[in-house]
């Protein structure tokens, strides 16, 4: 090891001080108290040759506190960076300069371009990387897949149906309200919240440990929701696959599993020209058109009885559907290989995933104009009805829609945002993102009524009996109307590839949501570097709890769970979530961590939103959800009182984590009363703070405190002339508010 700190290839040249700051004393040393080996520093930061003796002192020597101060955090900077794995396969020589009483931490060589964001030597910078969790490749890949995630199948399959059924144009203003005064404020907490702290939807709670289970509740809703959103992903698969022929299988009803009442939307066509089906002996016109009015299309019995197969009642589960299995095995095969490196991996997947979309919607909006009884579609679509909007359902579907849609409560925006570096600027992106998600939805609106607008003018009916919402607008309704379409397939392959692109987008931050809570809270260096591992045995549980809602009677508990596990439960969470950090961990606070990570502090209108409007409207939309309650139904089939019970056990599941994990805090928390056990529950733990050194300023900042475990040791090469006590390397540095630093051992 010799006179120069080795690893590898790597080379550290430390310089503590200038000597003179020594008194004429030599430096401190260090040893490894494992091995024994000892390494004093370097006199020169650009040879390792020149070892040459110590220059007379020039000026008085510092106290010896000035000095452990001024020393400690640049050596913990440079043996982090260098120390690093990965950085072992290039040279790098890391230098610390004490010239000035600012330290700098440098590093120069081949490794050195994009770790300390283009630093040169003897200029002060900061590195605003966490390279033990590391962060996103830039900050395009993050709001990519923030908008991945925030827009989904919602976006085109439900906001559409809400839109007209609640006013058209007119819903459009409190949708609207909705977004400026709760979707904005709270998209914008949740980015700042993960990101402040570097830590998923269960580190973050060390602001309030008492409040943990809020995390625990939003992993509960992201596993619900992650595995019946994965089985509405492999149908999609499903009908991708099936329109790669030269006619749509749900096109006629000439098929073995139609049955006498099918009649097509060809069929309607072919009357309207004057033709009379064969299958009509005397050509009874009146009984035709009854069957075209009363009629079951030929997409929905595809639908029904040949891909679901669909069963007569929840309890009955009949087989499992091979090629849905075969499905949802392949879904998340492409769900794990695009997380397979975490966000490096997604981050770059995302730049597909995220933007094709967008262009098949182009695609089929031209092509939807264009055609016959379009513009009366659009126009159902967006005429206002400005009478409805007194009406409080529109204003809680406008709220619930905002709500759901931006994915609040998920815990999925607090991950995402855990992978920004320290200073960006997350209030720029959680506006872009936000009004991205609801132009989207706007934008899918036009998409979707002008195809619904071309098929009723073909059927001779007003819109509103062709328009649908759920699976029933994605796998019966759309793909029927395009059927109509000169090339069917072509468009068909566009559609459901679209509804793919956007389902893998908030899959991913589900299940990225996940691997990283586990292993942020576990830790430890050995489930870092398993944590493709972690993210494998995750997918692999998916898919086996997603086998069930493959079989006959999987759409029931897909829809049973799609109504219950992510309903109010989302709405309670978010607003505990709003309470604990502007009451209980305090408005001030808060405001001044952002100032600390922004450079500036919320602005106004987002601080009254977080401590007064949000919070009413979460709590609104609360009530609207019990007044609006209506027991599920899927078609004309009623679900039993215990299925029922089992979808509201689920609900209960997310939101039981709360009440559970705050008892057991309680519990295990120091305190002679009740009331201290609470007063010390609820605040902030030890190593609440940013994560990285470099960023825990002011009431952060870290104080030493000596800590007996083993490590590397700051000694004196000669004992009897030491002047400073000796502290270990493996020192836990200390925030002045008490918070214990992460990547604090050297």
């Amino acid at each position: 090891m010799g006179q120069v700190l080795k690893m590898d290839r790597i080379y550290i040249q430390v310089e503590m001080e200038r000597y003179s700051r020594h008194g004429g004393k030599k430096p401190l040393g260090m040893r490894n108290s494992r091995t024994g080996h000892r390494w004093p520093w370097i006199t020169s930061l650009g040879s390792r040759q020149n070892r040459g003796p110590f220059p007379a002192p020039t000026a008085p020597p510092l106290p010896s506190s000035k000095r452990m101060e001024i020393m400690l955090p640049p050596l913990l900077n440079a043996l982090e960076v260098c120390g690093l794995k990965g950085a072992r396969s290039r040279a790098c020589d890391c230098a610390l300069g004490l010239q000035s009483p600012k330290p700098t931490a440098t590093m120069v060589g081949k490794g050195a371009k994009g770790m300390l964001n283009g630093a040169v030597p003897s200029e002060a910078t900061k590195r605003d990387q966490n390279l033990k969790r590391g962060n996103w490749g830039n900050q395009i890949e993050f709001v990519l897949t923030s908008v991945g995630y925030a827009v989904g199948l919602g976006n085109v399959w439900r906001f559409p149906y809400l839109c007209y059924r609640n006013g058209g144009g007119a819903f459009m203003f409190p949708y609207f309200i909705m977004l400026i005064f709760c979707g904005i404020p709270l998209f914008f907490m949740e980015l700042s919240f993960g990101q402040f702290a570097s830590q998923g939807c269960l580190g973050v709670w060390r602001i309030s440990p008492m409040f943990k289970g809020v995390g625990y509740g939003m992993m509960v809703v992201s596993t619900y929701i992650g595995i019946y959103y994965n089985v509405v992903i492999c149908i999609a698969f499903y009908y991708f696959f099936s329109s790669m022929t030269n006619v749509l299988p749900w096109t006629y009803c000439n098929n073995p599993w139609n049955s006498p009442d099918c009649a097509g939307v060809l069929d309607a066509t072919n009357l309207t020209n004057g033709s009379q089906p064969a299958s009509l002996p005397g050509g009874n016109l009146s009984h035709l058109l009854n069957r075209t009015l009363q009629r079951t299309s030929p997409s929905e019995e595809y639908w029904r009885l040949y891909v679901l197969k669909l069963s007569d009642d929840i309890g009955n589960f009949g087989e499992v559907r091979l090629p849905l299995l075969g499905c949802l095995c392949v879904s998340w095969v492409v769900v794990f290989l695009c997380l397979i490196r975490g966000v490096k991996s997604s981050g770059k997947v995302v730049y597909f995933t995220a933007t094709f979309p967008y262009v098949v919607l182009t695609i089929l909006f031209v092509r939807g104009v264009t055609l016959e009884g379009a513009f009366t579609g659009i126009m159902y679509y967006l005429t206002p009805q400005w009478d409805k909007i007194l009406e409080a359902k529109v204003w809680g579907d406008a709220a619930s829609q905002i709500f759901y849609s931006l994915g609040c409560a998920w815990g999925g925006l607090i991950t995402m945002a855990s992978y920004n570096k320290f200073h960006n600027n997350c209030y720029r992106d959680s506006v872009i993102i936000s009004i991205t998600n609801c132009a989207t939805s706007v934008y899918a609106g036009f998409v979707i009524f002008s195809i619904l607008g071309f098929m009723a003018n073909h059927l001779g009916v007003d819109v509103s009996r062709v328009a649908d919402h759920g699976p029933g607008l994605a796998f019966v309704a759309y793909p029927e109307a395009l059927t109509l379409l000169p090339i069917s397939p072509l468009w068909s392959l566009l559609f459901f590839f679209m509804l793919i692109l956007l389902g893998l987008g908030t899959q991913f931050c589900l299940l990225e949501t996940l691997v990283t809570a586990i292993v942020d809270e576990v830790g430890n260096e050995w489930i870092l570097q398993k944590k493709t591992y972690v993210t494998l045995g995750v997918a692999v549980a998916g898919f086996l709890l997603g086998i069930p809602l493959t079989s006959q009677a999987g759409i029931y508990w897909l829809l049973l769970m799609d109504n219950y596990a992510a309903s109010f439960s989302l709405v309670v969470i978010s607003c505990i979530m709003c309470v604990s950090i502007m009451y209980i961990y305090g408005h001030q606070n808060y405001f001044q961590d952002i100032k600390m990570m922004l450079g500036f502090p919320p602005p106004f209108f987002f601080q009254i939103c977080w401590r007064f409007v949000s919070p009413a409207i979460i709590f609104f939309i609360l009530i609207f959800t019990v007044i609006q309650y209506r027991p599920i139904t899927y078609n004309h089939y009623q679900y039993p009182g215990w299925a029922v019970a089992i979808g509201f056990l689920m609900a209960l599941s997310s939101v039981i984590c709360i009440p559970l994990y705050a008892l057991f805090q309680l519990c295990r928390t120091d305190g002679d009363t009740l009331l201290q056990r609470l007063k010390n529950a609820t605040k902030p733990s030890r190593d609440w703070g940013p994560a990285l050194l470099e960023h825990r300023t002011g009431r952060y900042a870290p104080i030493m405190l000596p800590s007996p475990e083993d490590g590397l040791e700051v000694q004196p090469l000669h004992p009897d002339k030491a002047q400073l006590p000796l502290v270990g390397s493996s020192i836990p540095l200390v925030g002045s508010n008490g918070s214990r630093l992460q990547d604090s051992r050297i």
